[in-house]
């Protein structure tokens, strides 16, 4: 019984947190705009379209009927994501957060996209 309630209270804070970062690329598209690729066409499209799913997502995880397909939309979502937070790391500017901490989120994506799977 204990487990359950440990993963039932990381899905809502996974789903929150995907909530909020949805919201938060209509917040401060700056910084989102920002770190997008060159090569990435329409960049104010993709970040709202990010932001969209996100939020999409991040609430899906809440209902149990579109749980695991929303889980896996995250899944999905982190990986298409990922060149953008190497471009982040390779592009940092002295408004960015410091060099190692933009390191250290490439590996913490993997991390997400395993917390994310677990609910497929």
């Amino acid at each position: 019984m204990e487990t359950l309630e440990v993963k039932t209270i990381s899905l809502w804070i996974m789903a929150v947190l995907y909530t909020i970062a949805g919201i938060l690329h209509f917040v401060i598209p700056k910084f989102y705009l920002r770190i997008m690729p060159p090569w990435i066409p329409y960049h104010k499209f993709m970040v709202q379209v990010s932001g969209v799913a996100e939020i999409l997502l991040g609430l899906g995880l809440f209902y149990p009927p579109t749980r695991s397909l929303c889980a896996w939309g995250i899944v999905f979502l982190l990986i298409a994501v990922f060149p953008a937070n190497v471009y982040h790391f390779q592009s940092r500017t002295k408004r960015d957060p410091p060099t190692v901490l933009l390191l250290v989120r490439l590996p913490v994506q993997l991390l997400l996209i395993y917390w994310a799977y677990l609910y497929t």
